[in-house]
């Protein structure tokens, strides 16, 4: 089992920063890829960005590259989602997942956090 809780979320405004906190319960996460994910009111939840626990790798949705960054403290188990720029078409709920298959597909995941309200404001 793995636990997950996000926190970090709030409103900012447009061309504002963010940093959302992901915290997971489980050791070891070597085998895990712990993906962000979002889900605006009345939209399909949608891939954000993946990191490897292994060795790092990470992966971006287009529609965030090069704005958000997604990074991982081995010590503190915990992974982060650094997001500038922030523009109002990010606002949604965002949530963090564990899963050993990983992806772009939230079905690939195994566990969930219970999410943290992004806003942002034109």
């Amino acid at each position: 089992q793995v636990q997950l809780v996000e926190s970090g979320g709030g409103l900012v405004q447009a061309g504002g920063s963010l940093r959302l906190v992901c915290v997971a319960s489980a050791r070891p996460l070597s085998t895990y890829l712990l993906g962000w994910f979002r889900q605006a009111p009345g939209k399909e939840r949608e891939f954000v960005a993946f990191i490897s626990w292994r060795d790092g790798h990470t992966y971006y949705a287009d529609s965030v590259k090069a704005r958000f960054t997604i990074s991982r403290d081995n010590a503190k188990n915990t992974v982060y989602l650094q997001m500038n720029t922030l523009k109002p078409e990010d606002t949604a709920v965002y949530y963090c997942a564990a899963g050993r298959l990983g992806g772009t597909t939230a079905a690939r995941y195994d566990y969930w956090g219970q999410g943290t309200q992004v806003t942002v404001s034109s």
